[in-house]
């Protein structure tokens, strides 16, 4: 490093910093690290950075489930970005349940991690602030309490907001809000179904309960089945908004099961932007949420309090936009 270092003419910190991520270094100074990267062909002992510092170099991640495509793509993301620094990730599945998210978030199993980042589902703001954490947690999600941790989420109410006022736009006034939730709750379904119906209002279209659906699990199958009882029970829409784009694209396999034209007849819009979403027949619409961001700031963040390098705790908020597709 101290080589890196004198043919860059930087300091050994500012390489270190270079390795870390740190956000905030000068273009031409990471240009210059790299070049001299590269001449000497360096490359980091982890083994060795990890015995001086007494760390173990790795973070972990705890995420409800792996098997959903945005938990999924999440935890590729957090990987990719976590190697990029030189760190391991070890995933644990949680299940949403209390009693695990709890262990999670105390270390009550033990800890083989430096830090975590934690998307818990199970626990409250009072569990959250009560905790015992022996190793930086960034929490991600909606159940964070910023006074404790750092927080790093998505703009649910205002995503929903836009996604519904899309369909509002183009003349749809029947719009079918696919899994939400009529609560207080500080969760995606209840922020989700504020945003909507927020939109909804502000346009001067009636709020009709009836097309409000849920709470139902945020799957394929869920939306599909729900869409369907609708159309047995003769109640009319002319657009969906799934709450996640799973069940946004399990709407689209309902209406074309039935030969309902999308979106001539009906337009659908998901959220969360995930892969599957671009290769659907028609390409889905929605709401690009910002999961790459999330990701990559999460492991930001959480290798700077590993360093001890952050102050805070920060809540920070992912920008989002309307992706555009041929379903609306």
């Amino acid at each position: 490093m101290a080589d890196v270092a004198r043919l860059a003419g930087v300091s050994k910190k500012t390489v270190s910093n270079y390795f870390n991520g740190y956000r905030y270094l000068r273009e031409e100074t990471k240009a210059r690290i790299a070049d001299a990267v590269e001449q000497l062909n360096y490359k980091i002992n982890i083994s060795a950075r990890n015995l001086s510092s007494g760390r173990t170099g790795a973070i972990g991640l705890a995420i409800p489930e792996l098997a959903h495509p945005y938990f999924s793509e999440f935890a590729q993301a957090v990987v990719a970005a976590a190697q990029r620094r030189g760190v391991n990730v070890l995933v644990e599945v949680t299940g949403g349940e209390r009693e695990h998210e709890l262990d999670v978030l105390s270390g009550g199993k033990g800890r083989s991690v430096d830090g975590v980042i934690f998307g818990p589902l199970g626990l409250g703001a009072d569990d959250i602030a009560a905790a015992t954490a022996d190793v930086p947690i960034v929490l991600i999600g909606d159940r964070a309490d910023s006074r404790r941790f750092d927080f790093v989420t998505v703009d649910n109410e205002r995503g929903a907001y836009d996604a519904t006022e899309h369909l509002l736009n183009t003349g749809r006034r029947r719009i079918l809000g696919l899994g939400g939730e009529d609560t207080k709750a500080p969760a995606a379904a209840s922020l989700r179904s504020r945003g909507f119906r927020a939109a909804l209002a502000d346009h001067g279209v009636v709020d009709d309960p009836a097309l409000l659906t849920g709470p139902i699990p945020w799957t394929r199958a869920s939306g599909a089945r729900a869409v369907l009882e609708l159309l047995d029970a003769d109640i009319h829409f002319d657009a969906v908004f799934g709450l996640n784009d799973a069940l946004a694209l399990g709407a689209l396999s309902a209406l074309q099961s039935r030969g309902i034209s999308v979106p001539e007849a009906v337009a659908v819009i998901g959220f969360d932007n995930v892969e599957e979403a671009a290769f659907a027949t028609p390409a889905l619409t929605t709401v690009d949420s910002g999961l790459a961001w999330v990701a990559e700031r999460s492991v930001e963040l959480l290798v700077s309090r590993i360093h001890g390098e952050a102050e805070g705790p920060r809540a920070e908020i992912a920008e989002h936009r309307v992706i555009v597709r041929e379903t609306a």
